[in-house]
């Protein structure tokens, strides 16, 4: 029988959280069998908002990891900390030291300071709402514009993967492979935009669908999910691809955040 190590992992910050979510969840990736109680406390920015979170802890110990730029409260945070015997880990302090050391300068302690009302900003904004308006073959005539189209059976994550490549400010489209309906014309004609087909695996997709379909609360009969017609479905696409010469993309097992690295690296391929 296999056991679970369960520990309170306790996340402090100053600002969104988004950081230490991140480095807490690719730390614990690297251990089996273990499952972290996440405690989550964001914008703390406070003595008083301080205080409540180190009952907090003090109630449940476990390790801290935090992200907090005013001294005063890291100070309190650590010395606290220590006293009731809970690591602690400022999480962009070493990359933060280590760029000071390089550059020569003091670094600014500026709260949220990835954070900024600016024009990279609104212009990431824009991506995403781009991605949402040009998702599942919406608005063809406008897909020259885009940066790069996903083109895949259905099931395949094109979604969450243009709307993750738009956080990253690329102007991303998808376009699904319908049975019987050709892809619009603007892929395939003079000056079309870079194309990515997404490849997987038929029983892979079968998985999905199935597992879809129940989501749904509806029986697995009919087309969409049988294993002939999904090979088929697979068949057609892999020739389309190769025909195109479409550069692909396995998503079998893949996770939405390493296809978008694999679209990235193609993108900035297709640049040079």
């Amino acid at each position: 029988m296999t056991y679970e190590t369960y520990f309170n992992v306790h996340l402090v910050s100053d600002s969104t959280g988004e950081t230490l979510n991140a480095v807490m969840r690719a730390a614990c990736a690297q251990f089996d069998n273990i499952a972290p109680l996440e405690h989550n406390y964001y914008l703390v920015r406070s003595p008083k908002q301080l205080e409540r979170v180190l009952r907090e802890i003090e109630s449940a110990p476990g390790v801290v990891l935090y992200t907090i730029t005013d001294e005063h409260l890291r100070a309190r945070l650590e010395e606290r900390c220590r006293e009731l015997g809970s690591p602690t880990l400022a999480v962009i302090d070493p990359a933060v030291n280590m760029l000071s050391r390089y550059l020569g300068l003091q670094s600014a302690h500026k709260v949220a300071g990835q954070y900024h009302l600016d024009a990279e900003y609104f212009a990431r904004i824009e991506t995403i709402n781009f991605a949402l308006q040009h998702d599942d073959g919406q608005h063809t005539e406008r897909l020259r514009e885009a940066d790069v189209v996903l083109v895949g059976v259905s099931r395949t994550s094109k979604t969450p993967t243009c709307v993750y490549l738009g956080n990253r400010g690329v102007k991303a489209a998808n376009v699904p492979l319908v049975p019987g309906v050709d892809v619009p014309e603007i892929l395939t004609g003079p000056n079309a935009p870079l194309v990515v087909g997404l490849k997987i695996s038929p029983d892979r997709l079968v998985q999905i669908r199935r597992h879809r379909l129940l989501s749904l609360n509806e029986t697995p009969d009919g087309t969409y999910a049988d294993e002939e017609n999904v090979q088929q479905e697979i068949t057609n696409a892999n020739r389309l691809f190769a025909r195109m010469k479409w550069p692909t993309i396995d998503v079998s097992r893949r996770s939405v955040e390493e296809t978008a690295a694999a679209i990235l690296n193609i993108i900035q391929e297709h640049e040079r």
